[in-house]
């Protein structure tokens, strides 16, 4: 059997809508329903799983415009949930007084549209009107609309757009910036919108004037408004690809004033500075600092820098928020995260101080702050066996905690712990352990996730869902924070780049043995799981290292590497993988590509895919292609294809406890047989 295939005879899979491509996903899902879902087991975790995601004591997180704090929330009697707003007083209450916006349920059945809630943009400073985003089965193009806060009620022959990967914003209360799908080369190549034009109420969409076009091979256009009192202004901008992109300021005269920056560098201007967080090194600071200049002696060649933030070994940047007067710091060192309030200062180095103390292997993240009215924020702090507490303060003055999520799940007996496992290339790769304290010469099923890719970081988070499903029932729970991520900063990122992305396998690889080690699980009770990054790594487990894992799950997955830039948003993603169509990029692609190093002479463990008809973002022909070419094989593998929920697998808690109970389900049976 070849080790490649050069002439895939499962293309026909990458139709989505077709009917024989659909009877075929029907056959399969009925086939996993009949393994995973048959008996009572299963339908009483899914009832356990589905009232831990329904439950009205979860904390909800709000984000506050002008007088009002905004909440969507879901439970049992909303499905696809209602948008809501309280008051601050009222929010201080066990069970605030809520004003309900829009019922997405309601819509739905008056509309006959299985409308998912993808958020809106509230407009500054007036805080009377909405662009709500509404997604069909959870895609992720929506459809625009403008909403009425002060009745409650969508604006006829107000502003809408179609259904399309849209991007908009306010600039006034009669003018948007849009970009979306306006015909024929008005998208690049990979979907998004290529060009931002400004839109006048009471004028058609097709007439609104352009303002900036990026080329077919970018990613994307974007345009947005600065409202902040007293520094209104515009930016327009194109992102080269996943991680590069030019930043122009616009002009009161339309012409272009280009920010120099790095192009893998993120800058944006907040009040009279320049922001610019590095990837790379610039100016003689490392990459991964945090940047401030002042943004009109900037633009006059001046580029004297304030150092917010510089990395080291061991410390890395996790993001920022502003205040009134304050910037909030968030940093993480070996993956623990900590926050700084820095004050700038007319002249010389910004004043420091700590914002709070963290529990150890914790997370603490700001969520919402009022930059233009305040110095108030609010903070969540939880961890893998902590339910969260949400804080509200003002800088400088007392926090109070505002609500405290109930336990739910037992952590009866469970401990946290992190270790450090050395991959190949002597690499310290950090991971944590969640679990019961088994002692040693006592293995158990163990579950490994990891994601490594696009620079994003896996820090600790309390899961109900987890909990429930699997600590519960004596398995151990693992998170492997391994290069491709960004826990140790652009440069752990960057060292899994391309051709270098088999890095990424072996810092997961290493983790898996070093599970083995230490007595914690042996390969035959070690699954592991992982989504669409994730989902690749699951594929190079499987056709790199098999004999690590009883079980692998692989969600919403990238696993043709020869075809994934033809397919949705794929050409999006270049930057990270490499391009097919490059001569130089084709090698090591095919040896990446799990799809391609499917074998019948190796043994695999069980697999399940799992993936979602409605992903407009990675293709479901993915997932498809693999199991069917699994099955040629020879090999044991499920497929389970939600006909809805986008690239999130679920487009509300009915489908996301059934999808969970499926994978527990699986791995529990493969991992754990006679527990």
């Amino acid at each position: 059997m070849p080790l490649v295939i050069d002439d895939d005879p499962y293309l026909w899979l990458e139709d989505v809508t077709d009917e024989a491509a659909l009877a075929w996903v029907t056959e399969r899902n009925a086939e996993t329903e009949a393994v995973l879902a048959a008996d009572g087991a299963f339908a009483a975790l899914k009832e356990r799983l589905r009232e831990a995601l329904d439950a009205s004591d979860r904390i909800p997180y709000v984000t506050r415009r002008g007088a009002f704090l905004y909440n969507f929330w879901r439970d049992a009697g909303h499905a696809r949930g209602v948008w809501r707003r309280t008051t601050l007083e009222q929010y201080r209450k066990d069970a605030p007084d809520w004003e309900i916006l829009l019922d997405v349920d309601a819509l739905a059945a008056a509309e006959g549209e299985k409308w998912v809630w993808d958020g809106a943009e509230v407009r500054h400073p007036d805080h009377d009107r909405a662009l709500v985003r509404l997604s069909r089965d959870g895609a992720d193009a929506v459809v625009v609309r403008e909403f009425d806060l002060v009745i409650r009620s969508f604006v006829e022959d107000g502003f809408q757009v179609g259904e399309a990967k849209t991007r908009i914003g306010w600039t006034d209360a009669d003018t948007v910036l849009v970009g979306t799908d306006f015909g024929p080369g008005s998208l690049t190549d990979a979907g998004y919108p290529r060009t931002v034009r400004r839109w006048r109420r009471g004028t058609p969409l097709e007439e609104a004037t352009l303002v900036f076009e990026a080329e077919a091979g970018d990613v994307s256009a974007w345009g947005r408004r600065d409202t902040t009192p007293g520094y209104e202004r515009e930016f327009v901008g194109r992102a080269l690809d996943f991680f590069r992109g030019e930043l122009y300021l616009l002009a009161s005269d339309a012409t272009l004033v280009r920010i120099d920056v790095p192009e893998d560098a993120l800058a944006y201007a907040h009040r009279e500075y320049l922001i610019v967080t590095l990837k790379s090194d610039w100016l003689g600071h490392r990459a991964g600092s945090l940047l401030a200049f002042g943004f009109d002696a900037f633009l006059a060649g001046d580029r004297t820098a304030e150092v917010l933030f510089a990395p080291d070994g061991r410390t890395a940047l996790a993001g920022h928020s502003w205040t009134r007067h304050h910037l909030l710091l968030e940093t993480m060192r070996d993956v623990s995260t900590r926050i700084e309030v820095l004050t700038p200062a007319p002249a010389g180095a910004w004043a420091r101080t700590g914002l709070t103390d963290v529990p150890a292997l914790s997370a603490v993240s700001v969520v919402d702050t009022t930059p233009d009215l305040s110095d108030e924020y609010f903070l969540d702090v939880s961890g893998f066996l902590q339910p969260s507490t949400l804080y509200r303060g003002r800088i400088g003055a007392d926090t109070e905690i505002l609500k405290q999520a109930p336990a739910h799940f037992d952590a009866a007996g469970l401990t946290v712990e992190q270790f450090f496992a050395t991959s190949r290339d002597g690499t310290r790769v950090p991971y944590f352990v969640v679990g019961p304290d088994r002692g040693p010469g006592r293995p158990g099923p163990a579950l490994l996730y990891g994601y490594g890719g696009f620079e994003v970081s896996l820090t600790p988070f309390y899961g109900a869902v987890k909990g429930r499903a699997w600590l519960e029932r004596g398995g151990t729970y693992v998170i492997a924070n391994i290069r491709g991520g960004g826990e140790y900063g652009p440069e752990w990122h960057q060292a899994a780049l391309g051709a270098d992305r088999p890095r990424a396998f072996e810092d997961f690889a290493a983790v898996a043995a070093d599970l083995v080690t230490r007595g914690i699980t042996t390969p035959d009770r070690l699954g592991a799981v992982g989504g669409s990054n994730g989902g690749l790594l699951m594929g190079a487990m499987l056709t790199r290292c098999p004999e690590l894992f009883g079980a692998i799950v692989a969600q919403v997955p990238l696993l043709d590497m020869l075809r994934f830039h033809k397919l949705l948003a794929g050409a999006s993603w270049t930057a990270e993988y490499g391009n097919p169509d490059v001569e130089a990029d084709r090698p090591h692609l095919r040896d990446i590509s799990p799809y391609h190093r499917l074998s019948a002479d190796r043994a695999y463990p069980p697999v399940l895919l799992m993936t979602s008809t409605r992903d407009d973002r990675v293709h479901p022909g993915h997932a498809r292609k693999t199991a069917a070419r699994l099955r040629e094989l020879g090999h044991e593998v499920l497929l389970y294809e939600n006909t809805g929920g986008g690239h999130a697998g679920a487009g509300d808690n009915e489908q996301a406890a059934h999808n969970n109970a499926l994978l527990h389900t699986f791995l529990w049976r493969h991992l754990a047989p006679s527990d």
